[in-house]
């Protein structure tokens, strides 16, 4: 009788999560998907110079509780009664022309990176599942976590499924979803711009705080997390360090 074959163990799997405007890309994801919208017809040039207006903000200012409900509630607005198909299609038109010369290189190979290493990336993210999807799906990411937006038959209804994952949401999703998987999340990975993610940020083991916007870049020092701002010489040490880790 052959000898069994030895049980491999079970390894938890590494997360890493992005957030995704001005950690992964410079600005507003739901900027651009107003301003195709527009382009298509779909919402006035007053719902575009308001879009425009929060872009302005967020790249000025960093995010504002109020501004990002108010875009995120016209986001929905522009959505309902139009198909999933065709918004996946709007999507990778975005993509294609918005998002991807917006994408912050450096934040990009950081998540390269840890695919390289084994661990899972996940984009976790207020900005619509269905735009997230195709982020992370032409970046050869392992997925997206993102807000839902309701649809019935195929056709979205303009209200959420769920909570805009922002804030405090964000990590309770972070941790259902690692629960899920099996995951420890004192060995899982998390990268943000944004004070509104001290939440998550503080639910794993490791936590890269890129571009921070001042409460978050006041918070990190105090808490001696690791800061990078976009330059690519720190951005290739954070590579390095990663790399040494190996896991």
């Amino acid at each position: 009788m052959p000898d069994a074959e030895p049980l491999t163990p079970h390894v938890p799997p590494v997360l890493a999560f992005f957030d995704v405007d001005n950690t992964l890309m410079k600005g507003a994801s739901v900027f651009y998907v107003g301003r195709e919208a527009w382009r298509r017809g779909l919402i006035s040039f007053r719902d575009i110079a308001v879009f425009g207006w929060h872009q302005f903000r967020f790249l000025a200012v960093g995010e504002n509780r109020h501004h990002l409900a108010t875009a995120k509630e016209r986001a929905l607005g522009l959505v309902s009664g139009h198909t999933e198909a065709g918004l996946v299609q709007l999507a990778h038109d975005i993509y294609d022309r918005d998002i991807a010369p917006k994408l912050w290189p450096e934040t990009v190979a950081l998540a390269r990176q840890h695919l390289e290493n084994g661990h899972e990336v996940w984009l976790i993210t207020a900005t619509p599942q269905l735009v997230a999807d195709v982020i992370a799906s032409r970046l050869g990411l392992t997925g997206a976590i993102g807000t839902k937006v309701e649809a019935l038959d195929g056709v979205f209804t303009g209200d959420l499924d769920g909570h805009v994952l922002h804030g405090e949401e964000k990590a309770v999703v972070a941790r259902q979803f690692a629960t899920a998987r099996g995951a420890d999340l004192d060995e899982c990975w998390a990268y943000s711009d944004s004070s509104n993610d001290i939440p998550l940020l503080s639910a794993v083991g490791n936590r890269i705080v890129i571009n921070a916007d001042a409460k978050l870049l006041a918070h990190a020092r105090h808490e001696g997390w690791e800061v990078l701002p976009l330059k690519r010489s720190s951005i290739r040490e954070a590579k390095r360090h990663l790399k040494k880790q190996g896991r």
